[in-house]
């Protein structure tokens, strides 16, 4: 060990240079010295080893035993440092590292999917965790620093002063059928010929749900009420896909299951009345300084938006 912390970076690349050149004057050329400074660190090196590393001789530096040992734990060492060099660089300019999103589900399939696409080309080191659940759930885990930022609505029992809120988007709801479905197809749907139909939503007082029983309350229908309560996506795809259930969904979900690369017959209902949810925001917790891989990422979800 006492050899270990005696030897420098500069010292080993000596040590290789020579062994691959043969030659101190051309290895000490290579790595910008005078020659007498080669030779005297050459020398001091063999002094605390306790042995020639190279013998002269008139042909050159012909490497002994020892060089050869020395020189295959000198490429492993800088290996190692050259390594964490790059590493530390990579995590303080962001381009490496993990980042930890919240999301409710409407902007992480319409802002989340797109802006993941252009950091995977961007840095592709990087180790990104999304966890999709309702906005109280989402909060929470920012206030106990489970995520990084969050994109959710703030609830109005919670103290945003630790907060920093940036204003993104209102979601529209689509309301999603079979294609087989009798209404698919059918133009400007009133709202009083859906209550006949089997519904499957979230339970009360989520976002799209409370949407919903707006848009009819200000028609004066009364609301569905055969409904079935799940926030499981692929319940809500099973019961779809095996009935004439109607499954209202945020925009961005609506369009991805419907679109042509899904493989799913599904299809949206037109109707007559707009079903608007409250905004969402982009959220991050002003007491905590987020990591420069976060930051990036953050940038670009406010690009998108």
């Amino acid at each position: 060990m006492r050899l270990a912390r005696q030897i420098k970076p500069t010292h080993l690349d000596l040590v290789l240079r020579i062994s691959e050149v043969g030659q101190l004057q051309v290895a000490a050329r290579a790595l910008n010295m005078t020659q007498p400074a080669a030779s005297r660190i050459l020398s001091e090196i063999e002094d605390r080893c306790g042995a020639l590393l190279f013998k002269r001789t008139p042909k050159g530096m012909e490497i002994t035993p020892t060089g050869e040992a020395f020189v295959r734990h000198a490429r492993v060492v800088l290996s190692g440092l050259d390594g964490l060099e790059k590493e530390v660089a990579s995590l303080t300019q962001g381009i490496s590292g993990e980042v930890r999103i919240g999301s409710v589900t409407g902007p992480a399939v319409g802002i989340l999917l797109p802006a993941m696409a252009v950091m995977r080309e961007r840095t592709p080191d990087i180790s990104l965790s999304i966890e999709v659940a309702p906005s109280t759930d989402l909060i929470r885990g920012l206030d106990e620093g489970r995520f990084d930022f969050i994109l959710a609505r703030v609830p109005s029992t919670h103290d945003g002063q630790d907060l920093h809120i940036h204003p993104a988007r209102s979601e529209t709801v689509r309301l999603m059928v079979r294609e087989s479905h009798p209404l698919a197809g059918q133009s400007s749907v009133p709202l009083d010929a859906l209550g006949d139909y089997d519904w499957v939503i979230q339970e009360r007082g989520s976002p799209i749900r409370e949407a919903m029983e707006q848009a009819f309350y200000s028609v004066g229908v009364e609301v569905p009420q055969r409904v079935v309560h799940t926030s499981s996506l692929l319940m809500v795809e099973a019961l779809l896909a095996t009935s004439d259930i109607i499954a209202p969904q945020s925009r961005e979900v609506a369009e991805l299951l419907t679109g042509p690369d899904f493989g799913a017959k599904l299809t949206m209902i037109d109707t007559a009345t707009e079903m608007t949810v409250t905004p969402y925001f982009v959220i991050r917790n002003t007491s905590r300084e987020m990591p420069s891989s976060a930051k990036l990422f953050y940038e670009e979800i406010l690009r998108h938006l």
